[in-house]
């Protein structure tokens, strides 16, 4: 059955006019139905967060901007902007074998190399509208959310090596990582390599161990493949997390920089480079990468607005009211288009304190930080808050106001939030060194893994059902995710062992409910995104977007 294009919408990312104008001509001719032309990739953002295109052609190179087409791809893919159902076409004149291997890696669906046809370009074009129209029952039960199903039709076309069975064995073991089928996403991608080695199968290795909590593991494949494939940014990217999910957050840095200068233009990894460059104390480098991400990307839902907390401490500690009014003037921009929004009103709390600081007013910073504080009682109130009151808290001291409380509030945030290396390392930075707070965030952490070693204790002396109390006791009173999540984890391996089984699985299931459910995951996420290189938990799952 010929396949009809009348239907369908292409945009074209192009800076050059004529070969823009020649790419819009060849999908008109093809007899594609609407087609929009823009220049650069900033553009190219919005246009696909706000409609959905059938077909994208998009040039890799920008003339002299930094950005590169395969570059603004990684990101779309990677954030789940670009539907897995759109054909997306990349025209170079780039024939290495570095462009041509960092394309596979992008999960190209036409690479197409300068000069071409209309012919060639329309050959590739229908030839990657088939692999969509073979993998469409995947796509359909995707967009439905029907993962299970995805998955199963996936390893299905692996086993028997059916059209296109290559494509649905990379989308069968990303599935199988979103279900949390970290062993099977593991043995998928092993015998993807043996069948035809690719590096991003052993990618696809290394986050499957991450998921899994074998971050050493993790980390030796990931070392192997960046010193294999040193251009290969993907690759430094996770490296990255792992080393934050170790608390190296000196190490998390210079990855992030390594990915950054492989791909200069993402809007991620700059404001991920700049967060870890200012808890490293690198302020001005902090500065650059995040005004730069702020330029570049403000009104792209890919924009984290904690880049802009993180500004707003620069700026304080630099006596910059003027550029602190401005800040404040935007989050109040911020919130008419997304009232009700409790993040973004957190974030402007903190800003809102740091100008009345820095124009005198003590009085009134100090009561904003008190208002900040109340929303510690949040189930939402996630590390985010943690670190914004530690940020203030600093500050106050350091003009001399002396907060009532603030040691009993350290000591509260300390203990919810420590649940591993990384969320207690990105408190200490935002401490700054100052002994008196960071002392009560070493100890809140030393007291969490006390408590989880006597439950362990507990449990291997025969002992699961007082370990479940114990740690379920500590969650309740701590609101640690960690301990709530353990208490849940040693209850269902040891149910047949366990007298109170259903009263305490009630009751740890209303904890998680409400202290880590509201903080993990999508629940967590406001417009734009998550925080970008703070932990928000649960603890045992992953702790970097």
């Amino acid at each position: 059955m010929p396949d009809v294009l009348d239907a369908t919408r292409a945009l074209v990312i192009d800076a050059n006019h004529n070969a823009r104008m020649l790419i819009v001509a060849h999908l008109r001719e093809l007899g594609v139905g609407e087609v929009r032309a823009v220049t650069r990739p900033s553009e190219a953002r919005m246009a696909l967060e706000a409609g959905r295109y059938d077909i994208v052609v998009c040039d890799n190179d920008f003339g002299e901007s930094p950005d590169l087409g395969q570059q603004l791809l990684d990101e779309l893919r990677r954030e789940h902007v670009l539907p897995q159902s759109t054909v997306f076409i990349m025209v170079t004149a780039d024939a290495s074998y570095a462009a041509v291997a960092g394309a596979a890696e992008a999960a190209l669906d036409v690479y197409l190399l300068k000069p071409y046809t209309l012919a060639a370009f329309s050959e590739r074009l229908f030839e990657a509208r088939h692999r969509k129209r073979v993998l469409k029952p995947i796509f359909d039960a995707m967009a439905e959310q029907a993962f299970e199903q995805a998955a199963a039709q996936c390893l299905q076309r692996f086993e028997r090596r059916e059209d296109c069975w290559l494509h649905a064995a990379r989308i069968g073991a990303e599935l199988l990582l979103r279900l949390k089928r970290n062993t099977e996403a593991r043995a998928l991608y092993q015998a993807i390599i043996e069948a035809r080695t690719v590096p991003w199968a052993k990618l696809g290795m290394a986050r499957a161990e991450y998921a899994s909590g074998q971050l050493q593991s993790a980390r030796k494949t990931l070392e192997t493949l960046v010193g294999e494939l040193p251009d290969f940014a993907d690759g430094w990217d996770m490296l990255g997390r792992v080393h934050m999910d170790e608390g190296r957050l000196d190490l998390a840095l210079q990855t992030y920089q390594q990915a950054l200068r492989l791909t200069p233009a993402c809007l991620l990894r700059a404001q991920r480079a700049g967060t870890l460059a200012f808890y490293a104390g690198k302020r001005a480098e902090a500065q650059r990468l995040l005004e730069g991400a702020q330029s570049q990307g403000l009104r792209s839902r890919l924009f984290d607005y904690f880049s802009l907390v993180l500004l707003a401490l620069i700026h304080h500690d630099e006596g910059d009211s003027k550029a602190l009014r401005q800040l404040l003037d935007g989050f109040e921009q911020l919130l008419l288009q997304h009232p009700g929004s409790a993040r973004l009103t957190r974030q402007r709390l903190l800003v809102q304190a740091l100008l009345a600081l820095s124009d005198g007013r003590r009085t009134e910073a100090q009561s904003l930080g008190e208002q900040l504080a109340r929303a510690l009682d949040q189930p939402d109130a996630d590390l985010e808050v943690g670190c914004l009151l530690i940020s203030l808290g600093l500050r106050l001291q350091r003009a001399g106001l002396r907060w009532p409380g603030l040691e009993a509030l350290l000591q509260a945030l300390a203990l919810r939030y420590c649940v591993n290396k990384a969320s207690t390392e990105v408190l200490v930075a935002m401490g700054e060194g100052a002994a008196e707070l960071h002392a009560p965030v070493r100890a809140a952490h030393e007291r969490i893994a006390e408590l989880a070693e006597q439950a362990m204790t507990l449990s291997l002396k025969g002992k699961p059902e007082r370990a479940v109390q114990l740690l379920a006791e500590q969650g309740e009173r701590t609101r640690n995710a960690k301990l709530i999540d353990m208490a849940m984890s040693v209850l269902r391996r040891h149910a047949a062992r366990i007298g109170q089984r259903a009263a305490l699985e009630e009751f740890v299931s209303d904890l998680q409910a409400c202290w880590v459910l509201p903080i993990s995951g999508s629940l967590a996420k406001a417009k734009a995104g998550q925080p970008l290189a703070t932990p928000r938990g649960p603890a045992i799952e992953n702790t970097l977007t």
